[in-house]
């Protein structure tokens, strides 16, 4: 019986003779047969001939199923009606008298094959099984535009970054000022002066109060935007040029790097030297700390990074190249999982430190001389979900563009030119909704990008001037170039540091 219930309900024209059908076959035929009969008895006793559909392609009264067999045909091919789902095509109400019934019945089954077929197509279309929404598609490119030039720094700018809130910018370089910046207008609020060299690295404190500057004369000094006032004691300790500074989320901490090859954990209330980690045997080029504060990341001329514990101080990864070419910035993810990485052979690679390995290496960029820094960023319509939000990684180069890379694919999203010389720092942020990033360089400029609609073409080229005029003593206060590694006086850019050969770097792709 399996095997005849399996059969199609459509007749094979090449069906086979009863004698040459098999024993199984003819066995199903009797029961057939049986059924047949008990069909024709049960019929009479009712008392009425039950109403069939005209013969068509698709024949169930062939069916050897024995349960179909004994239904009425009539009550039959009503209830298959009613399991139908609703349909756009007129169809007779189920409180139609019985002979109505029957007679739009017989009407519509003595169809062709086709409209049958049709029919079945319709079912299928009208299943009740929930569609997959489709998954949205990523942009393929970014649309940013430059909306201001801020002028008014002497010489290179070596830092530039956003206020926690994005309201204000701060940016620093080699003529040793501290601006600050309104993001919204692009209008100058004040200029903080103290460090007695240029300044090579800033950060913001958590809170938005505090903006902390690192120079080249050794010291780290703090700066408040409310009052506009210096911290009254200067942080004091390294023995060389304070390369680069980061806090920790809660800002009591504050971790530098510097060109004495150590990394200083400062006590931020009492500007006082917590711990001082023996990072390097090479100048410490670049410091970072995890969003959680339980991590720090230190980089280094020597081509080192390394992965150290906050609490205790101890070394828990350390990252190696094979060529070893100098690193200069180092960057946490968002998420903390990885570590993105500028090398001097025109890379930059995230690596996921816990597998020790390089994920992805990004190029296109020039990168060989300066010590350039960037960092993360995400893109795509903001009222559209993703299973993961599409990111990106940005830099400056010293041909005067920034890159933006997909941090998936690794294509060049957008390349961005405005700058007359090499771009030192790249930071990202939002306000008020629009994404925004700011760039600071060579060519003594800092300028602010806002990611515009595709089908706005307007651009602005407002140009911002603090009118600040450097006097001869404060010009003579910033004649020692910042990151000079040749102590030539003649480069006066900020972030210079020896240059290397290229190296072509191993694509490696994410697991």
């Amino acid at each position: 019986m399996d095997h005849a219930n399996t059969m199609p309900r459509r007749r094979d024209p090449r069906a086979q003779s009863p004698a040459e059908s098999s024993s199984d076959e003819l066995a199903a035929g009797s029961e057939h047969d049986e059924a047949e009969r008990r069909r024709a008895s049960w019929t009479l006793q009712k008392g009425f001939t039950p109403q069939r559909p005209q013969q068509s392609g698709r024949l169930y009264s062939e069916s050897e199923s024995p349960d179909e067999l004994a239904l009425d045909a009539d009550e039959y091919w009503r209830s298959s009606r009613r399991h139908r789902s609703p349909s756009p095509i007129d169809r007779p109400s189920s409180h139609d008298d019985h002979s109505q019934v029957g007679s739009d019945e017989i009407a519509e089954d003595a169809g062709s094959d086709e409209n049958q077929a049709g029919d079945a197509d319709n079912w299928s279309d009208r299943s009740a099984t929930p569609l997959a929404s489709p998954v949205p598609t990523k942009p393929v490119h970014l649309s940013y535009k430059e909306k201001f030039v801020m002028r008014g720094h002497m010489r290179g700018v070596s830092a530039v970054q956003f206020s926690p809130d994005c309201s204000m910018i701060a940016s620093a370089g080699a003529d040793g000022g501290v601006r600050v910046w309104d993001t919204a207008s692009g209008r100058l609020i004040h200029v903080f002066e103290g460090h007695l060299a240029g300044i090579s690295t800033l950060a913001w404190t958590p809170d938005g109060e505090w903006i902390a500057s690192g120079s080249d004369d050794k010291t780290i000094r703090l700066w408040n935007v409310n009052t506009l006032k210096a911290h009254t004691k200067v942080f004091d300790g390294h023995h060389n040029y304070v390369y680069q500074i980061a806090f920790t989320p809660k800002g009591n901490i504050l971790v530098s790097g510097s060109y004495d090859e150590a990394v200083f954990m400062w006590d931020v209330r009492r500007a006082h030297v917590m711990r001082s980690l023996p990072a390097h045997s090479d100048p410490v080029a670049g410091i970072d700390v995890v969003h959680d504060g339980t991590l720090i990341v230190s980089c280094a001329l020597d081509g080192l990074i390394r992965i150290w514990d906050t609490h205790s101080g101890q070394c828990l990864r350390t990252l190696v190249m094979e060529d070893n070419p100098p690193a200069t910035c180092v960057k946490f993810s968002p998420n903390g999982k990885f570590v993105l990485a500028w090398t001097l052979d025109g890379c930059i690679r995230m690596w996921s430190y816990v597998e020790s390995r390089v994920l992805k290496t990004f190029q296109g960029h020039v990168n060989n001389t300066y010590s350039l820094s960037g960092c993360f960023g995400t893109y795509g319509p903001p009222d559209v979900v993703y299973d993961q939000p599409p990111c990106f990684a940005v830099s400056g180069s010293e041909d005067g563009s920034i890159f933006f890379w997909d941090i998936v694919t690794k294509e060049i999203l957008q390349r961005l030119d405005g700058h007359t010389d090499a771009v030192l720092c790249v930071h990202t942020g939002t306000l008020k909704g629009k994404r925004m990033v700011v760039s600071c360089g060579v060519d003594k400029t800092v300028r602010l990008w806002e990611e515009v609609d595709e089908n706005d073409t307007e651009s602005n080229d407002d140009v911002f001037n603090d009118g600040v005029t450097p006097t001869p003593e404060s010009h003579s206060q910033n004649n020692t170039p910042v990151h000079d590694a040749d102590g030539d006086d003649a480069m006066t850019d900020a972030s210079a540091v020896p240059s290397t050969a290229n190296t072509p770097a191993e694509d490696v792709m994410m697991a």
